[in-house]
This record gives structure tokens, sequence and C-alpha cells, in this order.
């Protein structure tokens, strides 16, 4: 896993043709400060550019994640020029079959759907916010405007 990591690193990196430049919060760092801004909401659905985090979570699809004492489910996939995250509230559960299927699943089809979800989201992601972080803010983008406190 750590050779794929690089590999993914690698690409990514000449892609956007990423040299020194200022230090990028941790895209962990972004989804609990989002989630933390929103006040914990029961569900929320973004996108966080590639360029603008560092990619700790590569290979985790499906897991918890805790913030402030509420735990969320994340659905997670590199949608390339995108990380995108879908997170609903809920009790932690047991969630390693689920995150290798899920894992598998982009390896074996190489990602073709997830780079399309990606240039789609470019096109149709019109509604921003801005996630204050620890190395300044990051804007991250959503499909549809969120209503606060709604359930669904």
């Amino acid at each position: 896993m750590r050779a794929v990591r690089g590999l993914h690193e690698a690409i990514v990196a000449l892609l956007l043709w990423r040299g020194p430049g200022p230090a990028r919060p941790a895209a962990s760092e972004v989804l609990s400060q989002h989630l933390r801004q929103r006040r914990l909401p029961h569900w929320t659905s973004f996108c966080v550019k590639y360029s603008a985090v560092r990619n700790d979570q590569f290979g985790l699809s499906h897991f918890n994640w805790p913030v402030d004492g509420a735990n969320y489910l994340v659905l997670r996939t590199g949608c390339f020029p995108f990380i995108k995250y879908h997170c609903s509230r809920a009790a932690p559960q047991d969630l390693a079959l689920q995150n290798a299927f899920f894992t598998a699943l982009k390896v074996l089809n190489a990602g073709i759907p997830t780079l399309l979800y990606g240039i789609g989201s470019w096109f149709f992601a019109s509604v921003t916010e801005t996630v204050q972080t620890s190395h300044g803010p990051v804007t991250v983008y959503f499909l549809n405007k969120e209503d606060e406190g709604a359930m669904y």
C-alpha cells in the first residue's frame, strides 16, 4: 500500500505541477474543521481540491470519523482534481469490509468513473465555502447548496 500511495502522490504532484510552496493542511483537518464550522450537521457532501491539501487519508474509502463527540460515517474518494466527501452523522460501525470493497472497486475500474465524477464536479460545483485551518483558509466546493440543519 505504501508503494501505491507513493506512486499516487507522484502522479498527482506531476498533474498539478506541484513544486515547493506554502505548507498545506491535511485533508483530515479540512474535514474536521468543515464539520465544526457547520456545527456538526446531520450530513454534508463536499469536494476539496487535491492542490489545496495533503492527502493524509489515502486508501480510506469508507470510515468512521469522530469530531467533538459526534461520529460520522464518511464515504471518500479521489475524483481528480478533487477529493470528494460524503459524511453522515451516525453511531460508529465496523466499516473494514466496506472500506476494502470500495477501495478494491476503485482499483479494479482503474479510477475511470471517479475521474469522470471529478471532471463533472469541476463543471457543476458552483457553491463554495471557506474552511479555516491551521495553514490558512481552504475553499470547499458543493454540487448543491446545503440547507443548514437538514436531516437529508
